[in-house]
């Protein structure tokens, strides 16, 4: 445990522990406890990356949280009893951690001392062996992404402190390492502003490796890593958090600030970010962060509460720019003095957890419901846009239909007239053909006749070729128009609706009635005003001798004029009611043109949402298909895992098989070798016993033939035997080959001994321990 320990500052000694600062009478435990110290001192003083060795610029520093006296003088400012105490929670830490939670919390709150922050750090963390170490070397070889955002940011990490304010010093340098690693190591984090105050602190206390390996378990355990992730989802629901405790403990500072607009991400952003690294002194923010490493997050929320209810009177009195001034003025003097009031005060703030966790799941409830407003706000801006295109489409297509259609009006008017034409042109070249045939029946009975009438044949031909002439000028216009009206016809039916067309087609012969009507009512009104006129002239001629007549004639006279008058009123009436008409009718017109365009634009708008609805079927089916094609894609991902798995086994399997095979060959290869070694012993001797046989078996022969020349037998009774001998000499000579060949065998039984059957006369001593056999084997 005491190995994990890193301080940048010289621990006790032996030789301070002997003066008369120090304690007179160390217990084994803490005797043990300082050799750890001491060990782990000396191995950071040959550290070339630990903090020690830059030439006591970090000793220099008015701001460091780290004592810059030797070793004796700082056990000297401690007490015997923080000391002994932290010792015996160091070295009874599971115990301490298990069954004396609470004394250990006391014990933190008060604030951990320098000279065991670090190791405390460790072990409140559960930091002390991560695999990641041992691979921080390997990640500073590497390149990240992230490398010139942390260059950039790491000159504005504690500008102030000696340890990091140089340009390119080891501070800045162990700093960017260990950004660095951590980027390459969660590369969807990646680096945030915020880490590299916290990671600073780290590095006052213990050198980057395990700064580094810190650093990794307060992201992954203490939720820092989804603060500082892009999205920051964490950072906006700590927010809510806290702004619901606002409200609750503090609804007068809570309407003030929804006054001013001042919301709580304005002030307390930086308070989850930096644990107060950046907004308290750095001695107060660490024993905050002391807290923290024991509790989490939790004694930010009391802690910014506790500074909240300090100053409500000042705040309430502000307004928006006055508080951030006075948050970022203000409140950090107050802590200059101490944290021990604000510690107090923030354990005072009652804090339920199950009610954050309500709070936790309102919030995930809100951005979920503000997720599915926006995506159906899209899509609604979406259809919106899509139907006006459509409509903007549909109106001039509509405007097209009916400028078309007026075209073709006036087309088939035309036509209509040129074939009227047409008739009269050839109904006068018939009328002059028949003139002609008579003329021509006349022509032998009065040749003087046609002498005379010689002009007037002329004249007609005259005319004859005129309206021929007419004729062909008609028959090229009537083929102009029928053209015309091809072209009208194959353009009517390249038109997607003919429905509209024929519409507008009845609309125009509905207007021309009217149109019709509106001119016989006019006739009708000249006719009356003519009539009128006629009334009017006869009234004045009536009128122009009344001085001379009688006064009865006078009063009828009065009375015709009055009738008049009557008329004359009856008829501007007439014209009035006329007029009347004729502007209802086209306030008719105009209405029916109305109704039939908004019935096209509600047949229009029921075909678009006919659309939609098939279109929305379609989007739920597809969904419904990629959901299927997800599941199964996730199943075979599966399988395929499974597959790849089994596959390695049996690869693994196979290695290992492979690894006994290679093993047992080898082995094999070393009885070879032994075999033949021995071989080669023994070869001389059997070569030796074999030439004694063949000499034995030689004189035997000789023996033989003796015998047959002396007694002349036909068959001796021994020649089988001396065959058989025989043939064993030529079993010597195939042994001999396969000793050379099957070595294996012969360093397995130790060796090959050759056997001979007693009656041949073996001396050797091994032979006449075997059991007798008719022939010598290799065994």
């Amino acid at each position: 445990m005491a190995s994990q320990v890193a301080t940048p500052t010289t621990l006790p000694t032996s030789t301070s522990l002997s003066s008369p600062s120090s304690p007179p009478l160390l217990s084994p435990d803490d005797e043990q406890l300082l050799a750890k110290l001491e060990e782990q001192n000396r191995l950071l003083a040959t550290d070339s990356k630990s903090l020690r060795s830059m030439n006591g610029s970090r000793r220099n520093s008015g701001s460091s949280l780290v004592s810059s006296s030797s070793a004796s003088s700082n056990l000297s400012h401690l007490e015997e009893d923080t000391w002994m105490m932290w010792g015996r929670v160091v070295n009874e830490w599971e115990d301490m951690r298990k069954k004396k939670e609470k004394q250990l919390k006391d014990l933190v709150v008060k604030g951990i001392p320098h000279h065991f922050r670090a190791i405390v750090w460790q072990l409140l963390c559960n930091a002390q062996n991560m695999a990641i170490k041992d691979q921080y070397s390997d990640l500073l070889k590497m390149t990240s992404p992230c490398e010139k955002l942390i260059r950039r940011d790491i000159a504005r990490t504690y500008p102030e402190h000696d340890f990091f304010k140089e340009k390119d010093s080891l501070g800045q340098e162990v700093l960017f390492n260990v950004m660095k690693a951590y980027s390459l190591v969660d590369r969807e984090v990646g680096y945030c502003q915020g880490s590299a105050f916290i990671v600073g602190l780290l590095l006052m206390q213990m050198p980057e490796e395990e700064a580094f390996c810190v650093f990794v378990k307060l992201m992954q355990d203490y939720r820092l890593r989804e603060l500082f992730k892009p999205s920051m989802a964490e950072l906006g629901l700590c927010m809510y958090q806290l702004e619901c405790m606002i409200q609750e403990h503090l609804p007068e500072l809570h309407l003030h600030f929804q006054a001013q607009s001042f919301h709580t991400s304005m002030y307390a952003s930086t308070w989850f970010l930096t644990i107060f690294l950046t907004c308290f002194p750095l001695p107060a923010a660490t024993r905050i962060f002391d807290i923290f490493m024991y509790e989490g997050l939790e004694i930010v929320f009391r802690v910014g509460l506790a500074i909240l209810q300090m100053n409500q009177a000042e705040l309430i009195q502000l307004d928006m720019e006055g508080m951030l001034q006075h948050f970022q003025r203000v409140v950090p003097h107050q802590l200059d003095s101490g944290p021990d009031k604000v510690i107090q005060a923030a354990y005072q703030v009652k804090y339920n957890a199950k009610k954050m966790k309500k709070l936790e799941k309102e919030y995930t409830s809100i951005k979920s419901k503000e997720m599915e407003e926006q995506v159906e706000i899209k899509r609604l801006r979406t259809e919106n846009r899509l139907l006006k295109q459509r409509i903007d489409t549909l109106e001039k297509g509509q405007v097209t239909r009916a400028q078309e259609a007026e075209e073709n009006y006036l087309v088939k008017r035309e036509l209509a007239t040129v074939k009227q034409l047409g008739q009269e042109v050839s109904a006068q070249l018939e009328q002059a053909n028949t003139t002609i045939g008579q003329l021509q029946q006349q022509q032998p009975q009065a040749k003087v006749a046609s002498r005379c009438s010689e002009e007037a044949v002329l004249q007609l031909e005259r005319e004859l070729v005129q309206a021929r002439l007419k004729e062909a000028e008609s028959q090229c216009a009537l083929r102009e128009m029928q053209d015309k009206i091809l072209d009208m016809e194959k353009r009517n039916t390249s038109l997607p609706d003919d429905t509209n067309v024929a519409r507008l087609q009845e609309e125009l012969m509905a207007v021309k009635v009217r149109e019709a009507e509106a001119l016989s009512g006019l006739k009708e009104l000249r006719q009356q005003v003519r009539d009128l006129e006629d009334h009017w002239q006869r009234h004045l001629a009536r009128t122009s001798g009344r001085w001379r007549e009688s006064p009865k004639k006078n009063a009828l006279s009065e009375l015709q004029d009055e009738l008049m008058s009557v008329r004359l009123r009856e008829a501007e009436a007439q014209a009035e009611l006329r007029e009347n008409r004729q502007r209802m009718l086209e306030l008719e017109t105009q209405n029916q043109i109305h109704n039939n365009h908004l019935r096209r634009a509600e047949q229009e708008g029921r075909s678009l949402q006919e659309r939609v609805q098939t279109l929305t079927t379609q989007n739920k089916n597809l969904h419904g298909q990629l959901q299927e094609i997800k599941r199964r894609q996730a199943e075979m991902e599966c399988k395929s895992k499974e597959e790849v798995m089994a596959v390695r086994l049996r690869e693994a399997d196979n290695m290992a098989a492979m690894a006994e095979l290679q093993q047992h060959i080898s082995e094999l290869e070393i009885q070879k070798e032994e075999g033949k070694v021995q071989g080669q012993l023994n070869h001389s001797d059997s070569n030796q016993f074999i030439q004694d046989l063949q000499d034995h078996i030689t004189e035997l022969k000789h023996e033989i033939c003796c015998l047959k020349v002396q007694r002349g037998m036909a068959k001796p009774p021994t020649y089988d035997i001396i065959k058989q001998y025989a043939g064993d000499d030529n079993d010597d000579e195939d042994d001999e080959d396969e000793e050379e060949e099957g070595t294996k065998e012969q360093h397995q039984t130790g060796g090959g001994r050759v056997t001979l059957h007693p009656k041949l006369g073996a001396t050797d001593s091994e032979e006449e321990d075997e059991a007798p056999t008719h022939r010598y084997t290799s065994v």
